[in-house]
């Protein structure tokens, strides 16, 4: 389609939200529908506020700017590329992270109970001071829990050197080396021989069937990132099983596992799962005490 016909981000806009809906593009990395998408990647191709599209509808643009926008929205919807790729950004929260395609876009229900430290299950937030992150990818929640409490030192492990060279500029944009270690580990194999208060994840969770039925946007995220195996607890036993010997004895786990509640039941209900409170509901975030796990 000629550029010429483009003059302003409204016209842009209207023929994004077109595009986005006819391609049946699938909204799950941020934004939750093709207007809220399509403004995003035009103000943030434009580098405009993100906040303040009004004032700017009807802008003129230049034939270069038309053509740097068209380019970003012809991606998004042939190649269905997650738009924090195209902008190589991941918010969360009040956060913005550097992501890529080394790693999963920023998402995560445990995101929202770190503002309210875990309370009730966390009396005190000050008497924090070890934490153990599993699968950290972006290090987008070992960011945020050291940010949140105080006292915390937060080793954040990952398996994927890719994953962990996106952490590093995470955490070194937000200045908080000295509060996070990040540690190449599968799991706990490389965790320092330490007692943690808390160890919290949101592992590869997607259960074999799910997977298969998947949306393109999420293929192109390191598939290592979300298969769980064939209940999708695969990883989860391995982390429930070890957490025991490294929680401290008030220690608590917290894990993240969507949209897989009943396999989690099925594997650790009889431990006795506490199921937090999220936007979602309250089956998207299970913990346990160290007590429970040593039962």
């Amino acid at each position: 389609m000629p550029q010429t016909r483009f003059t302003t981000p409204r016209d842009l806009l209207r023929y994004a939200v077109t595009r986005f809906n006819t391609a049946k593009l699938f909204f799950g990395h941020g934004s939750a529908e093709a207007f809220d998408e399509a403004a995003y990647l035009i103000l943030h191709t434009l580098k405009l506020p993100l906040d303040k599209l009004e004032p700017f509808l009807d802008a003129k643009l230049l034939p270069e700017e038309v053509a740097a926008v068209l380019a970003v929205l012809e991606r998004r919807s042939v190649e269905r590329v997650p738009a924090a790729y195209l902008t190589n950004e991941g918010r969360l929260g009040s956060y913005n992270f550097y992501v890529d395609e080394r790693v999963i876009v920023p998402r995560s229900f445990i995101a929202e109970l770190i503002p309210n430290y875990f309370s009730p299950w966390v009396p005190d937030p000050e008497e924090i001071e070890n934490v153990l992150e599993l699968c950290t990818g972006s290090g987008c929640l070992a960011i945020m829990l050291a940010d949140a409490f105080p006292n915390a030192h937060v080793d954040a492990v990952d398996i994927s050197p890719d994953a962990l060279a996106v952490a590093k500029r995470n955490v070194e944009t937000y200045k908080l080396e000295s509060k996070v270690t990040l540690i190449q580990s599968d799991l706990y194999q490389n965790v320092p021989a330490k007692k943690y208060d808390l160890i919290i994840t949101n592992p590869p969770y997607v259960n074999s069937a799910s997977m298969g039925k998947l949306p393109q946007e999420y293929l192109c995220e390191p598939q290592i990132a979300l298969d769980g195996g064939s209940d999708g607890m695969d990883l989860v036993r391995k982390i429930v099983a070890g957490a025991a010997e490294r929680l401290t004895e008030d220690g608590i786990l917290m894990v993240e596992i969507g949209n897989e509640r009943e396999f989690a039941e099925a594997a650790f209900g009889e431990l006795g799962l506490t199921w937090l409170t999220t936007s979602a509901g309250d089956d998207m975030v299970f913990l346990l005490t160290a007590d429970q796990l040593r039962m």
